[in-house]
């Protein structure tokens, strides 16, 4: 019993160790200017986080000390609490699969379009409502002025990598022809009438592309690509998760036969 009880607290210690990658993640995502801005992702992976945590610790004082309830309490809520973290997992990858992403020909940054993207994601951010506030959080942040003091010339300009929130509210979409001055300063477009958000564009510093469909689309695939980037460190964590929970499963019922074996011997002597 005492060799079962020691593998359940080794194994409860290594959930609680798996719970820091997670908690990292969902602080990496809630610290980026555009999960700021979208309260709704913000903080489910941390709670989760948290929670696995504090769980995992009750079952390695519950194995270590040999509590009974506190394993049967461990086990109960670390299965729903994976179960949570694969539904999250799952319909993260769900509803971030589209990407609205298109390369633009000789440019080295990418432009997004708002139908490329899945309607949950569309309607549960860009919603008008949901826009206002996003988009003065947005402006607030004042991430657009950082380019003017990274690039000098066009040329550096159209090969670099922005970011998708970068292409889409911080200059002009490139159909609409308009002549670079600065990242955030464009004028006299040559095709005006090609896409809605030409005419939406202002090289006014506090209105750029803010009011755009692709300063939308370009929060989306923002969110998008960093939360693929923190699904890979999760789903590493839930497999381990899994394998450690199924074998402390396996060592809690071992340690209960053994039990059960000790007192009918004792019942027996």
């Amino acid at each position: 019993m005492g060799l079962s009880n020691n593998i359940t607290a080794i194994l409860n210690f290594i959930a609680l160790l798996c719970s820091i990658p997670i908690i990292a993640s969902g602080l990496w995502l809630a610290s980026k200017p555009d999960n700021e801005c979208v309260h709704l992702f913000r903080w489910p992976v941390v709670v989760l986080g948290f929670l696995i945590l504090v769980i995992s610790l009750i079952g390695f004082v519950g194995a270590y000390w040999y509590k009974e309830s506190l394993l049967a309490l461990y086990l109960c809520c670390m299965a729903i609490l994976i179960t949570l973290l694969l539904v999250l997992l799952i319909f993260a990858f769900v509803v971030t699969r589209p990407d609205g992403s298109t390369q633009v020909p000789g440019r080295g940054y990418k432009e997004y379009r708002l139908e490329g993207f899945s309607n949950w994601f569309k309607d549960h951010v860009t919603n008008d409502e949901n826009w206002f506030k996003i988009r003065n959080c947005l402006i607030d942040t004042n991430f657009c002025a950082k380019l003017n003091s990274q690039f000098v010339g066009a040329p550096d300009f159209f090969v670099a990598h922005i970011s998708p929130l970068q292409s889409g509210c911080c200059k002009p979409p490139d159909i609409c022809g308009y002549q670079y001055v600065n990242p955030t300063i464009w004028t006299n477009p040559t095709n005006p009438a090609a896409d809605p958000d030409c005419t939406l564009w202002s090289s006014d510093q506090s209105q750029l592309c803010y009011n755009c469909n692709s300063c939308k689309a370009g929060l989306l695939g923002n969110l998008r690509d960093e939360w693929r980037k923190a699904n890979i460190i999760l789903i590493i964590t839930v497999v381990v998760l899994i394998f450690v929970y199924v074998i402390a499963c396996s060592a809690f019922r071992n340690a209960q036969i053994e039990d059960l074996f000790r007192k009918y011997k004792q019942g027996w002597a």
